[in-house]
């Protein structure tokens, strides 16, 4: 019986130290969410607002061509797969890659990783990586966002892939994070001559507006990339506080449970002992 109390005395400790960290991470997730949240919310303007201007070029120029608004003859595609530096943040990274294996299922692709846990998960697939050189998505900047867009704008032109698509997590709430995979190029959705507004301006661009178009795209694709990364950071931060409350809610179940057993096994064990001394004294 002594034992028994004594294993389950250690079992609450254990449990009660597991229970600190946890909660530890929760606040550390809770503060990080807040920044990461508001940063996600900044960024949504610039991109909206350069998304409007390449489709007013695009639909407002009837002599209008560019590589980024055609149809490559390349079937390869180019996954830019945005996950975690780190785990403990439930099902946040596996989902994402169930949703990229899904959206890539019987095709031919490469991967540019973004973050700790995308570099591993391809690394481990063997699959073909065109760098890994942004490997951890928390010090990711606009530059980087740059950099990585000139990369995949300059290898598009190439033909080294004929479409690009950016797999994230939206953050859609404090409890609902959902993974995406968005065709970002080329950029044939915004050509609509059918349904554009005509032209009330004369506008032109120097040199033209193709070279105008070209230009502004891997700034486009820069906004969008920057875009995913601070809502796959905002949906980590938040994935990772809802799954150590969690954590935290059920170690304090299980700290009452095993309280209950050893409260039951301490008063069995002191009844034992009375009866023992009652038994002894009649004895007598």
């Amino acid at each position: 019986m002594a034992a028994n109390m004594k294993a389950v005395k250690l079992r609450i400790k254990s449990v009660q130290s597991t229970m600190q960290i946890t909660k530890a991470m929760e606040l550390v997730a809770s503060s990080k969410l807040r920044k990461a949240k508001e940063r996600a919310e900044r960024c949504h303007p610039y991109f909206e607002e350069l998304y409007s201007t390449l489709k007013k070029i695009a639909n407002g120029n009837t002599d209008f061509s560019s590589v980024f608004t055609k149809e490559s003859k390349s079937e390869k595609i180019c996954y830019l797969v945005i996950a975690g530096d780190r785990g403990l943040a439930g099902g946040y990274n596996s989902n994402l890659f169930k949703c990229m294996e899904a959206d890539s299922k019987g095709t031919e692709y490469c991967v540019l990783p973004i973050g700790k846990k995308s570099v591993d998960y391809f690394t481990r697939k063997k699959a073909e990586i065109i760098t890994t050189e942004f490997s951890e998505i928390a010090p990711i900047s606009v530059g980087d966002c740059f950099e990585i867009a000139n990369l995949l704008c300059s290898e598009f032109k190439k033909g080294s892939f004929g479409k690009v698509k950016l797999v994230y997590t939206e953050f859609v709430s404090m409890l609902s994070q959902v993974p995406h995979s968005v065709a970002v190029l080329p950029l044939t959705d915004l050509q609509d001559k059918d349904d554009a507004e005509p032209v009330r301006e004369l506008i032109l661009y120097e040199p033209s507006s193709t070279e105008v178009f070209d230009t502004i795209v891997p700034e486009y694709l820069a906004g969008v990339i920057y875009g995913g990364v601070c809502d796959s950071l905002a949906s980590e931060q938040a994935a990772r506080r809802t799954a150590m409350e969690s954590a935290t809610s059920n170690a304090e179940e299980m700290i009452d449970t095993l309280n209950l057993h050893y409260n039951r096994a301490r008063q069995a064990s002191i009844t034992q002992e009375i009866t023992e001394i009652v038994g002894g004294a009649e004895g007598i």
